[in-house]
């Protein structure tokens, strides 16, 4: 009898396991193990392809996006207020924005440190005095500085398509990165992803399946003086655009300068080209 019980034990341990394998084996093939989860929508930028332009308007919107929203946790180190000459405004507008802003300045001549209104040579400043607050305020994850996020960030386009963008000039995987991910928040994680306690589930999240940004954008939350959308999506392609001229402000002009010289190497090879057969034309051979 106690032989029977140890053999019915013994098998029971061995469904047991059995079970459990196959519930894990099921729980990782319904887990996705690649990230992003869903590659990110290739949207329609002014500034894309050789002869692609920034939108001031937009840029103007995307600021404003910025400084209402993202400021209160993003920085932008490396963009000086005057740099904002770029998206149209005038010498006083930038001064009275560079104003409404704190700089921590210093030492003055006691030794200390005081606090000002920025001025225009002034970058925009961090809302958190070091990355140690940064990420004590935000969950331990600091979050990233903005000046060059939009060159920072983009998913690896696999073969064959990083071939045809050598030819399309495709440089915007950053931009639609940052509105992939502003505008991926309200889906649902599929079946057996475990998302974290305290994270937020993005399916084109780069480094995982969640990440500790809630939901940045709603509907309605700035408002546009243009009469433009005042939706999420149009927020988020707007910021994205003004994250990409923040990383590339001097864009219009490589593109214009690249073309220019292009012309210039096509008419210099004409040139070559016609001067080789004049000199060569009564040599016999």
């Amino acid at each position: 009898m106690k032989k029977i019980l140890t053999a019915l034990a013994l098998l029971g341990l061995v469904v047991a396991g059995t079970a459990a394998i196959a519930a894990e084996e099921e729980h990782n093939a319904a887990a996705p193990t690649h990230f992003p989860i869903n590659e990110p929508k290739e949207m329609s930028w002014s500034f894309a392809g050789p002869f692609g332009t920034y939108d001031k308007a937009q840029l103007q919107r995307g600021l404003k996006v910025y400084k209402e929203v993202c400021s209160a946790c993003h920085s932008m180190n490396l963009v000086a207020f005057r740099t904002l000459e770029g998206l149209g405004y005038s010498e006083a507008q930038i001064k009275t924005l560079a104003a409404e802003y704190t700089i921590h300045d210093g030492p003055n001549d006691a030794g200390d440190m005081f606090d000002r209104p920025g001025k225009p040579s002034d970058h925009f400043p961090s809302p958190f005095p070091n990355e140690q607050a940064a990420a004590s305020a935000n969950g331990g994850a600091a979050p990233p500085d903005m000046s060059l996020l939009a060159k920072a960030r983009g998913v690896e386009r696999g073969f064959p398509r990083f071939i045809f963008d050598i030819f399309t000039q495709y440089a915007q995987g950053g931009p639609d990165y940052i509105h992939s991910l502003l505008t991926g928040y309200d889906q649902t994680p599929p079946a057996g992803m475990v998302i974290p306690e305290g994270t937020h589930y993005n399916p084109y999240f780069l480094s995982g399946v969640s990440l500790k940004m809630p939901k940045p954008l709603s509907d309605g939350q700035v408002t546009y003086d243009d009469g433009s959308p005042q939706t999420v999506d149009q927020y988020s392609r707007d910021v994205s655009a003004f994250l990409m001229w923040a990383a590339e402000p001097h864009l219009e002009e490589r593109k214009k300068t690249g073309f220019r010289v292009l012309v210039f190497l096509l008419l210099f090879g004409a040139l070559v080209y016609l001067t080789k057969r004049k000199v060569w034309a009564e040599v016999a051979h």
